[in-house]
């Protein structure tokens, strides 16, 4: 009787990393090509343009002696010696900011926290009750509040942060309509009257996108077949909702609310300017008007570094979410 035998497994030669492992090192892999692709465009984007590179760098403004000669003399070294330097280290910030006179990295800092104070609330504020919409929409499909939710949903969804920020500003004006904190005060209470109108305004569009995807998604998961196998155990439909349907459904919008939150870094550019709010935002704008190159490189590193960042996180939450993921 003949005995059949498996073949053997090729010798020499490694297999790939697969499941949980696997993935997880592919998307770190892909975050790490993705950041030094970023540096390598970031540096070179304004060194290889025509001319000479201090005249591109302060564009006829008038600067100290001190900083000029600085600038020059980084500048003028090797192509190659610089781009070493910056790999080495992206955040040193040898060069100042032509407009502020300072290092960039310290004008940064000082403007984080207003940013993530304010996109970081309205994300905050807008993923709880635009998840409360969508789940309360989908569930009751074709109802009255399902009706009145899409239509609003979709109507604010369609209007621009600094178009609904103008007419917040017009409409209450007995609110704060610039800063952060009224000079001299600056404390808790201060700060959080100041930020309603700014918040209210990326919140109520951050809510509209989060409770649409929301209801999609959950729309989707009612239609399968474990839900149907859940109501004949005998579960009640909320239970069945709150166990079963909307898990699932939230990871989509999970998806979503990180990848938003990866741009909080980045602010709201505009939001943050027609509320002369002292973040990010507001720093990218008055960067671009001068432009001030230096400060423009390290917002532009700072906001692709956090979105990459908070992608990777996306990416492996979802995978311990949906152990399916990891597998695919």
């Amino acid at each position: 009787m003949a005995v059949t035998t498996a073949p053997a497994a090729p010798r020499g030669r490694g297999w790939p990393l697969t499941g949980t492992p696997g993935y997880v090192v592919r998307k770190v892999s892909w975050s790490l090509g993705t950041v030094f692709f970023v540096l390598v465009f970031n540096f070179f984007l304004f060194r290889l343009l025509p001319g000479d590179p201090v005249g591109l760098y302060n564009r006829g403004r008038n600067m100290p002696a001190g900083q000029m000669a600085k600038l020059r003399a980084e500048l003028n070294q090797p192509i190659g010696r610089q781009f070493l330097d910056y790999i080495t280290n992206p955040f040193a910030g040898t060069i100042n900011s032509t407009r502020f006179s300072r290092p960039v990295w310290d004008i940064i800092a000082e403007r984080v926290w207003p940013t993530v104070l304010l996109v970081g609330t309205a994300i905050l504020i807008a993923s709880v009750a635009g998840v409360w919409i969508g789940v309360r929409s989908a569930w009751r499909r074709g109802g009255g509040f399902d009706r009145g939710a899409t239509a609003a949903t979709l109507t604010l969804y369609a209007m621009p942060e600094f178009w609904l920020g103008m007419m917040f500003l017009i409409a209450f004006p007995f609110f704060p309509s610039g800063g952060i904190a009224t000079p001299g005060d600056g404390g808790v209470l201060d700060v959080a009257w100041h930020m309603v109108l700014p918040v209210s305004a990326l919140a109520l569009v951050y809510l509209a996108e989060y409770s649409t995807i929301m209801r999609a998604s959950l729309l989707d998961e009612l239609g399968q077949d474990y839900l149907q196998l859940a109501r004949a155990k005998g579960l009640r439909d909320d239970l069945v909702r709150r166990r079963h349907a909307v898990p699932n459904a939230l990871l989509p919008t999970m998806t979503l609310i990180l990848m938003n939150l990866g741009f909080v870094i980045g602010g709201a550019i505009t939001v943050e300017t027609v509320f002369s709010w002292p973040g990010l935002g507001l720093l990218s704008y008055e960067a671009l008007r001068g432009p001030d190159i230096p400060l423009l490189q390290a917002v532009f590193l700072l906001f692709s570094i956090g979105v990459v960042v908070f992608m990777l996180v996306a990416d492996l939450l979802y995978a311990l979410v949906d152990p399916r993921v990891s597998t695919s």
